[in-house]
């Protein structure tokens, strides 16, 4: 759920969702770089109390002495994690030396495609860093299948209602877990140029 928007509200709105969801589901936080260090230092501990056990950007990305910060005084078994708005290697490899994140991100719409993506989990394996897929989940899902350290990838509600709208082929999840069909070549996503049509923007 994301969090940072109105920091007076977090604390309760993730207790409504704790008691929503109830205590054998994890429940993950997205703070997307809101807070400020301290203030997200405590965040995380009272997150922790409530049962919370992943905090996503919980200081802004360029800010890795805050994520550093945040990860060396956090609860242990909160995990920080963090990368998702990282380009290329370069990037990812600063972002690892820095030791500021349990959790490598990376988005393939953003780290320059397929390869990029294969080169940042190759780079997180040896590291011994888990990776987590950002959003685009169709997008993610066969590459996804392909690297070791994949831990799970981002099923975002807006991202998956478009990828609906535009594409045949968009996998569904079952029980949890989302599973590539291997009758359709590629990503296997086709798009509709039909449906997509009515949006075009003439210049």
């Amino acid at each position: 759920m994301k969090v940072g928007r109105t920091p007076a509200t977090d604390l309760d709105r993730v207790r409504a969702a704790r008691k929503a969801i109830g205590a054998r589901t994890e429940l993950f936080v997205d703070a997307n770089g809101a807070y400020a260090r301290k203030q997200a230092l405590d965040f995380a501990q009272a997150f922790h109390a409530e049962g919370v056990t992943w905090f996503e950007e919980p200081v802004r990305t360029s800010d890795w002495e805050g994520f550093r910060f945040v990860r060396d005084r956090a609860p242990a078994s909160l995990e920080i994690a963090g990368g998702e708005y990282g380009y290329d290697l370069a990037e990812f490899e600063k972002l690892l030396s820095a030791g500021t994140i349990d959790v490598l991100q990376a988005d393939i719409t953003r780290c320059a495609g397929l390869t990029e993506f294969l080169r940042v989990a190759a780079l997180a394996e040896a590291r011994g860093m888990p990776l987590s897929a950002h959003t685009a989940p169709s997008m993610h899902l066969h590459v996804g299948c392909a690297v070791r350290p994949l831990r799970h990838l981002e099923y975002f509600h807006d991202h998956v209602r478009i990828e609906g709208m535009f594409f045949d082929g968009v996998a569904r999840p079952v029980e949890g877990k989302l599973h590539p069909d291997l009758d359709r070549p590629g990503h296997g996503l086709e798009f509709r140029e039909a449906d997509a049509k009515r949006f075009e923007v003439l210049h």
